[in-house]
Protein backbone atom coordinates (compact mmCIF):
# COMPACT_ATOMS: atom_id res chain seq x y z
CA UNK A 1 0.00 0.00 0.00
CA UNK A 2 1.39 3.15 -1.26
CA UNK A 3 1.77 5.95 1.65
CA UNK A 4 0.67 9.78 0.53
CA UNK A 5 3.62 12.40 1.51
CA UNK A 6 1.20 15.56 3.32
CA UNK A 7 3.26 18.60 3.42
CA UNK A 8 5.06 19.62 6.70
CA UNK A 9 2.37 20.64 9.83
CA UNK A 10 4.31 23.36 10.76
CA UNK A 11 6.38 25.74 9.15
CA UNK A 12 9.95 25.75 11.19
CA UNK A 13 9.93 22.32 10.62
CA UNK A 14 10.42 22.78 6.95
CA UNK A 15 12.52 25.07 7.79
CA UNK A 16 15.08 22.92 9.69
CA UNK A 17 14.53 19.85 7.51
CA UNK A 18 15.63 22.30 4.37
CA UNK A 19 18.66 22.91 6.25
CA UNK A 20 19.72 19.43 7.21
CA UNK A 21 19.07 18.31 3.74
CA UNK A 22 21.67 21.05 2.46
CA UNK A 23 25.10 19.62 1.03
CA UNK A 24 25.64 23.54 -0.09
CA UNK A 25 28.42 26.25 1.22
CA UNK A 26 25.53 28.35 2.21
CA UNK A 27 21.70 28.04 2.69
CA UNK A 28 18.87 29.97 3.00
CA UNK A 29 15.38 29.06 3.61
CA UNK A 30 11.98 31.07 3.53
CA UNK A 31 8.95 29.37 3.94
CA UNK A 32 5.75 32.09 3.05
CA UNK A 33 2.52 30.66 5.13
CA UNK A 34 -0.23 32.89 3.48
CA UNK A 35 -3.96 33.09 3.79
CA UNK A 36 -6.39 35.39 2.56
CA UNK A 37 -10.12 36.27 2.90
CA UNK A 38 -11.85 38.67 0.18
CA UNK A 39 -15.45 39.83 -0.38
CA UNK A 40 -16.67 41.15 -3.52
CA UNK A 41 -19.95 43.31 -4.62
CA UNK A 42 -21.49 45.01 -7.20
CA UNK A 43 -24.62 46.91 -7.68
CA UNK A 44 -24.99 47.38 -4.03
CA UNK A 45 -24.86 44.19 -3.72
CA UNK A 46 -22.49 40.85 -2.63
CA UNK A 47 -21.37 38.60 -5.32
CA UNK A 48 -18.60 36.39 -3.54
CA UNK A 49 -16.66 35.72 -0.54
CA UNK A 50 -13.38 33.17 0.13
CA UNK A 51 -10.74 32.50 2.22
CA UNK A 52 -7.75 30.48 0.90
CA UNK A 53 -4.09 29.45 2.42
CA UNK A 54 -1.19 28.65 0.69
CA UNK A 55 2.37 27.55 1.53
CA UNK A 56 5.97 28.68 -0.33
CA UNK A 57 9.52 27.17 -0.14
CA UNK A 58 12.27 29.46 -1.25
CA UNK A 59 15.61 27.95 -1.22
CA UNK A 60 19.01 29.62 -1.85
CA UNK A 61 21.81 27.60 -2.08
CA UNK A 62 25.72 29.17 -2.50
CA UNK A 63 28.18 27.42 -3.52
CA UNK A 64 31.70 28.49 -3.56
CA UNK A 65 34.46 27.94 -6.05
CA UNK A 66 37.88 29.17 -6.92
CA UNK A 67 36.40 32.51 -9.10
CA UNK A 68 33.72 32.97 -6.12
CA UNK A 69 30.63 31.92 -5.10
CA UNK A 70 27.61 31.28 -6.94
CA UNK A 71 24.20 31.16 -5.98
CA UNK A 72 20.71 29.20 -6.87
CA UNK A 73 17.33 29.95 -5.92
CA UNK A 74 14.30 27.38 -6.62
CA UNK A 75 10.88 28.40 -4.76
CA UNK A 76 7.71 26.29 -5.13
CA UNK A 77 4.58 25.95 -3.46
CA UNK A 78 2.61 22.85 -1.44
CA UNK A 79 5.92 21.19 -1.19
CA UNK A 80 5.36 18.11 0.51
CA UNK A 81 7.61 15.64 2.43
CA UNK A 82 8.90 13.60 -0.08
CA UNK A 83 9.32 16.73 -2.57
CA UNK A 84 11.64 18.88 -0.04
CA UNK A 85 14.63 17.49 -0.74
CA UNK A 86 14.70 17.16 -4.62
CA UNK A 87 13.78 20.87 -4.02
CA UNK A 88 16.84 21.38 -1.81
CA UNK A 89 18.94 19.86 -5.01
CA UNK A 90 17.66 21.74 -7.61
CA UNK A 91 18.90 24.70 -5.64
CA UNK A 92 22.31 23.23 -5.45
CA UNK A 93 22.01 22.50 -9.03
CA UNK A 94 21.54 25.74 -9.86
CA UNK A 95 24.49 27.22 -8.19
CA UNK A 96 26.63 24.60 -9.23
CA UNK A 97 25.47 25.57 -13.17
CA UNK A 98 25.75 29.37 -12.89
CA UNK A 99 28.69 31.41 -12.89
CA UNK A 100 30.13 33.29 -9.58
CA UNK A 101 27.28 35.67 -8.43
CA UNK A 102 28.07 39.38 -8.38
CA UNK A 103 26.45 40.18 -5.27
CA UNK A 104 27.88 37.35 -3.13
CA UNK A 105 28.10 38.30 -0.01
CA UNK A 106 28.98 36.38 3.36
CA UNK A 107 25.50 34.98 4.55
CA UNK A 108 24.52 37.48 7.02
CA UNK A 109 25.00 35.91 10.94
CA UNK A 110 24.65 37.03 14.51
CA UNK A 111 21.03 38.31 14.49
CA UNK A 112 19.24 37.12 17.75
CA UNK A 113 16.77 34.04 17.19
CA UNK A 114 13.02 35.28 17.05
CA UNK A 115 11.49 34.22 19.91
CA UNK A 116 8.40 32.61 18.20
CA UNK A 117 10.02 31.08 15.38
CA UNK A 118 8.94 27.67 16.48
CA UNK A 119 5.13 28.96 16.89
CA UNK A 120 2.33 28.36 14.07
CA UNK A 121 1.54 30.63 12.06
CA UNK A 122 -0.40 33.87 12.26
CA UNK A 123 -3.71 32.95 9.85
CA UNK A 124 -6.91 35.98 8.74
CA UNK A 125 -10.25 34.82 8.44
CA UNK A 126 -13.85 35.85 6.96
CA UNK A 127 -13.87 37.27 10.94
CA UNK A 128 -11.57 40.38 10.04
CA UNK A 129 -14.94 41.23 8.11
CA UNK A 130 -17.18 41.27 11.61
CA UNK A 131 -17.44 45.32 11.66
CA UNK A 132 -16.83 45.49 8.20
CA UNK A 133 -19.29 43.62 6.61
CA UNK A 134 -22.60 45.11 8.49
CA UNK A 135 -21.71 48.90 7.68
CA UNK A 136 -21.01 47.75 3.99
CA UNK A 137 -24.33 46.37 3.95
CA UNK A 138 -25.68 49.52 5.52
CA UNK A 139 -23.56 51.54 2.88
CA UNK A 140 -25.50 49.44 0.10
CA UNK A 141 -28.86 50.71 1.18
CA UNK A 142 -27.92 53.85 1.58
CA UNK A 143 -26.25 54.29 -1.62
CA UNK A 144 -29.58 52.28 -2.94
CA UNK A 145 -31.68 55.14 -2.05
CA UNK A 146 -29.43 57.99 -3.16
CA UNK A 147 -29.68 56.48 -6.85
CA UNK A 148 -26.13 55.26 -7.04
CA UNK A 149 -24.35 52.08 -7.35
CA UNK A 150 -21.53 50.93 -5.25
CA UNK A 151 -18.92 48.38 -6.88
CA UNK A 152 -15.63 46.81 -5.11
CA UNK A 153 -13.67 44.71 -2.84
CA UNK A 154 -12.26 44.00 0.73
CA UNK A 155 -9.15 42.03 0.42
CA UNK A 156 -7.35 40.74 3.57
CA UNK A 157 -4.07 38.93 3.89
CA UNK A 158 -1.35 37.51 6.71
CA UNK A 159 1.46 36.76 5.65
CA UNK A 160 4.54 34.86 7.85
CA UNK A 161 7.42 34.33 6.72
CA UNK A 162 10.02 32.22 8.46
CA UNK A 163 13.71 32.60 7.63
CA UNK A 164 16.48 30.24 8.61
CA UNK A 165 19.88 29.84 7.24
CA UNK A 166 22.88 27.74 7.78
CA UNK A 167 24.73 30.67 9.56
CA UNK A 168 22.36 30.35 12.56
CA UNK A 169 19.08 32.79 11.79
CA UNK A 170 15.98 32.09 12.50
CA UNK A 171 13.75 34.98 12.13
CA UNK A 172 10.12 35.24 11.65
CA UNK A 173 7.58 38.44 10.74
CA UNK A 174 3.67 38.11 10.02
CA UNK A 175 2.94 40.38 7.94
CA UNK A 176 -0.77 41.73 7.69
CA UNK A 177 -2.46 43.12 4.45
CA UNK A 178 -5.67 44.57 3.78
CA UNK A 179 -7.13 46.87 0.90
CA UNK A 180 -10.58 48.02 0.22
CA UNK A 181 -11.77 49.46 -3.05
CA UNK A 182 -14.99 51.12 -3.46
CA UNK A 183 -16.89 52.67 -6.73
CA UNK A 184 -19.93 54.65 -6.92
CA UNK A 185 -21.38 54.80 -10.25
CA UNK A 186 -24.22 56.82 -11.33
CA UNK A 187 -27.10 54.42 -13.04
CA UNK A 188 -26.22 55.24 -16.18
CA UNK A 189 -22.67 54.62 -15.87
CA UNK A 190 -21.50 57.70 -17.21
CA UNK A 191 -20.13 59.00 -13.31
CA UNK A 192 -18.09 57.30 -11.12
CA UNK A 193 -15.77 58.33 -8.09
CA UNK A 194 -13.16 55.72 -6.34
CA UNK A 195 -12.28 55.69 -3.01
CA UNK A 196 -9.65 53.53 -1.29
CA UNK A 197 -7.88 52.77 2.24
CA UNK A 198 -5.14 50.34 3.09
CA UNK A 199 -5.65 48.30 6.88
CA UNK A 200 -4.05 46.45 8.93
CA UNK A 201 -7.19 44.81 10.42
CA UNK A 202 -10.19 46.46 8.97
CA UNK A 203 -11.07 47.80 12.21
CA UNK A 204 -10.03 51.80 11.14
CA UNK A 205 -12.41 51.51 7.89
CA UNK A 206 -15.71 53.60 7.67
CA UNK A 207 -17.80 52.44 4.86
CA UNK A 208 -20.45 54.59 5.27
CA UNK A 209 -17.57 57.30 5.56
CA UNK A 210 -16.55 56.58 2.24
CA UNK A 211 -19.96 56.06 0.98
CA UNK A 212 -20.76 60.10 1.97
CA UNK A 213 -17.71 61.22 0.42
CA UNK A 214 -18.67 59.53 -3.03
CA UNK A 215 -21.54 60.54 -3.23
CA UNK A 216 -20.43 64.30 -2.88
CA UNK A 217 -18.23 63.36 -5.53
CA UNK A 218 -21.01 62.28 -7.93
CA UNK A 219 -22.70 65.44 -6.99
CA UNK A 220 -19.75 67.51 -8.08
CA UNK A 221 -20.32 65.75 -11.39
CA UNK A 222 -23.96 66.57 -12.36
CA UNK A 223 -22.07 70.22 -14.05
CA UNK A 224 -20.03 68.80 -16.97
CA UNK A 225 -17.17 71.42 -18.09
CA UNK A 226 -14.47 70.10 -21.01
CA UNK A 227 -11.30 71.55 -21.02
CA UNK A 228 -8.19 71.61 -23.43
CA UNK A 229 -4.92 69.43 -22.43
CA UNK A 230 -2.45 72.58 -21.29
CA UNK A 231 -0.70 73.13 -17.75
CA UNK A 232 -2.65 73.69 -14.94
CA UNK A 233 -2.40 74.14 -10.89
CA UNK A 234 -3.50 71.07 -9.28
CA UNK A 235 -3.95 69.25 -6.24
CA UNK A 236 -3.06 65.82 -6.04
CA UNK A 237 -4.84 63.32 -3.55
CA UNK A 238 -2.64 61.18 -1.41
CA UNK A 239 -3.44 58.15 -3.77
CA UNK A 240 -1.79 59.84 -6.31
CA UNK A 241 1.21 61.38 -4.89
CA UNK A 242 2.01 57.80 -3.46
CA UNK A 243 1.63 56.20 -6.75
CA UNK A 244 4.24 58.77 -7.90
CA UNK A 245 6.61 58.54 -4.79
CA UNK A 246 6.52 54.49 -4.64
CA UNK A 247 7.20 54.35 -8.63
CA UNK A 248 10.05 57.13 -7.94
CA UNK A 249 11.50 54.85 -5.03
CA UNK A 250 11.39 51.34 -6.79
CA UNK A 251 13.71 53.62 -9.37
CA UNK A 252 16.06 54.73 -6.63
CA UNK A 253 18.51 51.98 -6.80
CA UNK A 254 22.18 53.07 -5.66
CA UNK A 255 24.11 50.82 -8.59
CA UNK A 256 21.90 52.23 -11.51
CA UNK A 257 22.33 55.51 -10.57
CA UNK A 258 25.76 55.42 -10.05
CA UNK A 259 26.45 54.00 -13.63
CA UNK A 260 24.50 56.76 -14.69
CA UNK A 261 21.45 55.22 -15.65
CA UNK A 262 18.49 56.99 -13.88
CA UNK A 263 17.55 60.36 -12.84
CA UNK A 264 19.37 59.90 -9.39
CA UNK A 265 23.25 59.79 -11.65
CA UNK A 266 25.12 62.63 -11.40
CA UNK A 267 26.15 64.27 -14.95
CA UNK A 268 29.65 63.18 -15.42
CA UNK A 269 29.54 60.58 -13.17
CA UNK A 270 28.43 59.59 -9.58
CA UNK A 271 25.05 59.61 -7.92
CA UNK A 272 22.92 62.77 -6.89
CA UNK A 273 23.55 61.82 -2.91
CA UNK A 274 23.54 65.36 -1.20
CA UNK A 275 21.61 67.32 -4.15
CA UNK A 276 18.40 69.33 -3.17
CA UNK A 277 15.24 68.11 -4.95
CA UNK A 278 12.36 69.95 -3.45
CA UNK A 279 12.04 73.85 -2.42
CA UNK A 280 9.78 72.63 0.23
CA UNK A 281 11.22 70.90 3.56
CA UNK A 282 10.03 67.33 2.29
CA UNK A 283 11.05 64.10 4.10
CA UNK A 284 10.71 60.84 2.12
CA UNK A 285 11.46 58.26 4.49
CA UNK A 286 11.23 54.54 5.49
CA UNK A 287 10.79 53.20 8.43
CA UNK A 288 9.78 48.96 9.49
CA UNK A 289 8.13 50.52 13.03
CA UNK A 290 5.88 53.16 11.48
CA UNK A 291 2.82 52.97 13.45
CA UNK A 292 -0.12 51.57 10.93
CA UNK A 293 2.39 50.63 8.56
CA UNK A 294 4.32 48.13 10.10
CA UNK A 295 6.77 46.15 8.15
CA UNK A 296 9.20 43.28 7.66
CA UNK A 297 12.01 44.72 10.35
CA UNK A 298 14.72 42.37 8.30
CA UNK A 299 15.55 41.81 4.19
CA UNK A 300 13.40 39.34 2.69
CA UNK A 301 15.00 38.74 -0.85
CA UNK A 302 13.74 36.00 -3.28
CA UNK A 303 15.75 36.26 -5.70
CA UNK A 304 18.30 39.00 -6.12
CA UNK A 305 18.55 42.50 -8.40
CA UNK A 306 19.57 45.81 -9.09
CA UNK A 307 18.25 46.80 -5.10
CA UNK A 308 17.84 43.34 -3.56
CA UNK A 309 20.03 40.49 -2.68
CA UNK A 310 20.05 36.78 -1.60
CA UNK A 311 22.78 37.23 0.39
CA UNK A 312 21.06 40.16 2.62
CA UNK A 313 18.51 38.03 3.72
CA UNK A 314 17.41 38.57 7.56
CA UNK A 315 20.18 41.71 7.35
CA UNK A 316 18.40 43.85 9.97
CA UNK A 317 16.47 47.20 8.59
CA UNK A 318 16.70 50.66 10.15
CA UNK A 319 14.51 53.91 9.64
CA UNK A 320 15.63 55.90 6.53
CA UNK A 321 15.23 59.27 5.27
CA UNK A 322 15.84 58.95 1.57
CA UNK A 323 15.04 62.55 1.12
CA UNK A 324 15.67 64.63 4.30
CA UNK A 325 14.14 68.35 3.97
CA UNK A 326 14.24 68.29 0.63
CA UNK A 327 17.86 67.07 -0.21
CA UNK A 328 18.44 63.80 -1.36
CA UNK A 329 20.05 61.70 1.19
CA UNK A 330 20.20 58.04 0.43
CA UNK A 331 19.77 54.99 -2.10
CA UNK A 332 18.77 52.04 -2.05
CA UNK A 333 21.62 49.94 -1.17
CA UNK A 334 22.56 46.55 -1.08
CA UNK A 335 25.48 45.09 1.44
CA UNK A 336 27.13 44.27 -2.87
CA UNK A 337 25.80 47.75 -4.24
CA UNK A 338 27.32 49.97 -1.22
CA UNK A 339 30.26 48.03 -1.58
CA UNK A 340 30.66 49.45 -5.35
CA UNK A 341 29.00 52.94 -5.26
CA UNK A 342 30.88 54.04 -1.51
CA UNK A 343 27.20 54.71 -0.05
CA UNK A 344 25.94 53.24 3.19
CA UNK A 345 24.17 50.21 3.55
CA UNK A 346 20.29 50.90 2.74
CA UNK A 347 18.19 48.03 1.29
CA UNK A 348 14.70 48.50 0.56
CA UNK A 349 11.86 48.69 2.70
CA UNK A 350 8.22 48.12 3.06
CA UNK A 351 6.82 50.91 3.40
CA UNK A 352 7.04 54.55 2.33
CA UNK A 353 5.90 57.81 3.91
CA UNK A 354 6.49 61.30 3.15
CA UNK A 355 6.09 64.14 5.49
CA UNK A 356 5.65 67.70 4.90
CA UNK A 357 7.46 69.49 7.07
CA UNK A 358 4.44 70.64 10.02
CA UNK A 359 1.16 69.68 10.28
CA UNK A 360 -0.24 70.45 6.79
CA UNK A 361 -3.47 71.73 6.20
CA UNK A 362 -6.18 68.89 4.95
CA UNK A 363 -7.03 68.32 1.08
CA UNK A 364 -10.81 70.35 1.98
CA UNK A 365 -8.74 73.45 3.18
CA UNK A 366 -6.12 73.40 0.26
CA UNK A 367 -9.27 73.52 -1.81
CA UNK A 368 -10.56 76.44 -0.31
CA UNK A 369 -7.65 78.68 -0.98
CA UNK A 370 -7.04 77.73 -4.74
CA UNK A 371 -8.05 80.26 -7.07
CA UNK A 372 -8.65 78.31 -10.45
CA UNK A 373 -7.10 74.57 -10.63
CA UNK A 374 -7.88 70.97 -10.81
CA UNK A 375 -8.28 68.14 -7.98
CA UNK A 376 -7.47 64.91 -9.04
CA UNK A 377 -9.20 62.01 -8.05
CA UNK A 378 -6.50 59.00 -8.24
CA UNK A 379 -4.03 57.94 -11.32
CA UNK A 380 -3.70 55.08 -13.25
CA UNK A 381 -2.57 53.09 -15.73
CA UNK A 382 1.27 54.69 -15.02
CA UNK A 383 3.99 53.62 -17.00
CA UNK A 384 7.85 54.72 -17.47
CA UNK A 385 8.70 56.90 -20.81
CA UNK A 386 12.36 57.73 -19.93
CA UNK A 387 14.14 56.33 -16.99
CA UNK A 388 16.87 59.46 -17.38
CA UNK A 389 14.34 61.61 -16.16
CA UNK A 390 11.95 59.52 -14.71
CA UNK A 391 9.21 60.83 -17.03
CA UNK A 392 6.26 58.89 -16.30
CA UNK A 393 3.01 58.91 -18.41
CA UNK A 394 -0.78 58.08 -17.51
CA UNK A 395 -3.91 58.76 -17.11
CA UNK A 396 -6.18 60.25 -14.61
CA UNK A 397 -9.42 58.16 -13.46
CA UNK A 398 -12.94 58.35 -11.61
CA UNK A 399 -13.24 61.96 -11.67
CA UNK A 400 -11.31 65.14 -12.10
CA UNK A 401 -12.92 68.53 -10.47
CA UNK A 402 -12.51 71.85 -11.09
CA UNK A 403 -12.14 74.55 -8.52
CA UNK A 404 -12.90 78.36 -8.45
CA UNK A 405 -13.11 80.78 -5.56
CA UNK A 406 -11.97 77.99 -3.32
CA UNK A 407 -14.63 75.54 -3.73
CA UNK A 408 -15.23 72.71 -6.66
CA UNK A 409 -17.98 73.79 -9.28
CA UNK A 410 -17.67 70.50 -11.60
CA UNK A 411 -16.28 67.53 -12.88
CA UNK A 412 -14.19 68.12 -15.99
CA UNK A 413 -12.53 65.53 -18.65
CA UNK A 414 -9.92 63.17 -18.04
CA UNK A 415 -6.43 63.40 -19.01
CA UNK A 416 -2.94 62.06 -20.17
CA UNK A 417 -0.50 63.28 -17.66
CA UNK A 418 3.30 63.44 -18.50
CA UNK A 419 5.17 64.04 -15.52
CA UNK A 420 8.41 63.15 -14.03
CA UNK A 421 7.99 62.53 -9.64
CA UNK A 422 11.38 63.98 -8.91
CA UNK A 423 10.87 67.52 -11.02
CA UNK A 424 7.10 67.64 -8.78
CA UNK A 425 8.85 67.60 -5.60
CA UNK A 426 11.27 70.42 -7.14
CA UNK A 427 7.98 72.30 -8.22
CA UNK A 428 5.41 71.74 -5.46
CA UNK A 429 4.24 74.89 -3.90
CA UNK A 430 2.50 73.48 -0.85
CA UNK A 431 2.33 69.94 0.98
CA UNK A 432 -1.07 68.73 2.98
CA UNK A 433 -1.28 67.22 5.96
CA UNK A 434 0.42 63.58 6.08
CA UNK A 435 -1.97 60.57 6.30
CA UNK A 436 -1.97 56.54 5.35
CA UNK A 437 -3.42 55.74 1.85
CA UNK A 438 -3.50 53.23 -0.68
CA UNK A 439 -1.64 54.09 -4.24
CA UNK A 440 -4.43 52.47 -6.24
CA UNK A 441 -1.94 51.56 -9.12
CA UNK A 442 0.47 49.58 -7.30
CA UNK A 443 -1.65 48.58 -4.59
CA UNK A 444 -1.52 44.39 -5.91
CA UNK A 445 2.57 45.31 -4.51
CA UNK A 446 2.97 47.92 -2.00
CA UNK A 447 -0.01 49.60 0.08
CA UNK A 448 2.13 50.77 3.49
CA UNK A 449 1.67 54.13 2.26
CA UNK A 450 1.63 57.76 3.94
CA UNK A 451 1.42 61.03 1.85
CA UNK A 452 -0.05 64.53 2.14
CA UNK A 453 -1.69 66.03 -0.97
CA UNK A 454 1.00 68.20 -2.79
CA UNK A 455 -0.29 71.61 -4.75
CA UNK A 456 1.64 71.60 -8.13
CA UNK A 457 1.29 75.27 -9.99
CA UNK A 458 1.84 73.98 -13.45
CA UNK A 459 0.63 70.20 -13.76
CA UNK A 460 1.25 68.77 -17.34
CA UNK A 461 -1.98 67.35 -18.44
CA UNK A 462 -0.50 66.46 -22.23
CA UNK A 463 -3.42 65.11 -23.81
CA UNK A 464 -7.36 64.80 -23.37
CA UNK A 465 -8.60 61.02 -22.30
CA UNK A 466 -12.17 60.26 -22.71
CA UNK A 467 -12.09 57.45 -20.36
CA UNK A 468 -14.96 57.89 -17.18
Amino acid sequence: MSRVSKPYAKPYEIVERALELSRADGCVVIADEESSANLRWAGNALTTNGVTRGRTLTVVATVDGAEGTASGVVSRSAVTADELEPLVRAAEAAARAAGPAEDAQPLVAGVAEAPDFTDGPAETSSAVFADFAPALGEAFGRARAGGRELYGFASHELTTTYLGTSTGLRLRHDQPNGTLELNAKSPDRTKSAWAGRATRDFKDVDPLGLDEELAKRLGWAERRIELPAGRYETLLPPTAVADLLVYQQWSAAARDAAEGRTVFSKPGGGTRVGERLAALPLTLRSDPAEPGLESAPFVIAHASGDDASVFDNGLPLEPVDWVREGRLEHLVTTRHSAALTGLPVHPGAGNLILDGGGGGRSLEEMVSSTGRGLLLTCLWYIREVDPATLLLTGLTRDGVYLVEDGEVVGEVNNFRFNESPVDLLSRATEAGRTERTLPREWSDWFTRAAMPPLRVPDFNMSSVSQGV
